[in-house]
């Protein structure tokens, strides 16, 4: 396969790149259904963190820094507080995954 596109240029590679992410996004969304559906803890812990690395390699590359999309995370988990979503007001989640971002930041 490398032959057969070494002759690429540097924007179409990365443009192959891009494309290649956005599958495997898609394609690990897809595992952890399958995870939910067998309701294995592990394998929806895996395909959980298989989607996080995947968004934050898709944003590398898209010349969002890891640090950015950090701060990103920590500001939108600030918002659903705010806004008091069903998921914070029912269970607090958002409140506790704040402190965790903070802790280990």
């Amino acid at each position: 396969m490398a032959v057969l596109f070494s002759n690429e240029s540097d924007i179409l590679r990365k443009m192959r790149l891009i494309e290649w992410l956005k599958a495997e996004l898609i394609t690990h969304i897809g595992q952890l259904y399958q995870a939910m559906a067998k309701n294995s803890e592990q394998a929806i812990g895996e395909g959980l963190a298989s989607v996080v690395v995947s968004c934050y390699m898709l944003g590398r590359r898209l010349g969002i820094s890891f640090e950015s999309l950090d701060k990103s995370v920590l500001m939108q988990v600030e918002q659903d507080i705010k806004k008091e979503r069903e998921v914070e007001k029912w269970f607090g989640d958002s409140s506790e995954f704040q402190r965790h971002l903070r802790q280990k930041g």
